[in-house]
């Protein structure tokens, strides 16, 4: 592993991503392998509380329906740099909570234009070494983000959300994780998955053996 070695988190808001991701990275460096967590947040939650403060409804209606795809693929674009950049100079294992795919079904979702665009300025990032798609039933996963208590999500987004991610050219290749299951379910079946590119097993203490890890 001398150039490092990526895994991203995919799927919708409430489906575990960022929780299974931190928690990932704690077994790896308990079991020896180095690894780092690292976020790829478009900032929704702090444009919001902007937008809040100066009477505005969220980010969308502080900078626009022009400029804020253009804002949040900016910082993700810098965060996705960092990403590599960090697994590459140290050669540990990155555990990245989003990839490029989500801000593509984002901005779908959301009707916005120049998806296309971003794809470019994206395309100079390479594939990860493993891609986790976290598959949770869109009611499930409004529940978890009203109880997260951050922010809030429709239905119907997330719906659109999931559909997005399964209507990807590069879905076939996604590792699929049920994350209806319970959580320590789910990360056995994630460190199952990541020792197919590490090399080496992490054993979970207690956690079911037998959790689904297939493709699509």
């Amino acid at each position: 592993m001398g150039r490092g070695v990526v895994v991203a988190m995919v799927g919708t808001d409430g489906s575990g991503k960022s929780t299974q991701a931190r928690g990932l990275v704690g077994r790896l460096n308990e079991a020896g392998i180095p690894a780092t967590y690292l976020e790829n947040a478009g900032g929704r939650p702090l444009w919001n509380r902007l937008a809040r403060a100066v009477g505005r409804r969220d980010g969308v209606h502080l900078f626009g329906r022009r400029a804020y795809p253009v804002l949040e693929a900016t910082v993700r674009w810098v965060a996705l740099a960092r990403a590599v950049a960090v697994t590459r100079l140290t050669g540990r294992v990155g555990v990245m909570d989003r990839w490029t795919w989500c801000q593509y079904v984002i901005m779908r979702a959301r009707g916005d234009r120049g998806v296309g665009l971003v794809r470019a300025a994206y395309a100079l990032f390479p594939r990860p070494d493993l891609v986790c798609f976290l598959a949770v039933r869109p009611e499930l996963a409004q529940r978890r983000v009203l109880e997260r208590g951050i922010d809030t999500e429709e239905l119907a987004h997330l719906t659109a959300l999931d559909a997005g991610y399964r209507a990807l050219p590069e879905f076939g290749s996604f590792t699929l994780i049920d994350g209806n299951a319970a959580p320590a379910t789910v990360a056995a079946a994630l460190d199952r998955a990541v020792a197919t590119v590490t090399g080496r097993r992490v054993t979970v203490t207690g956690t079911r053996r037998d959790s689904p890890v297939s493709k699509p």
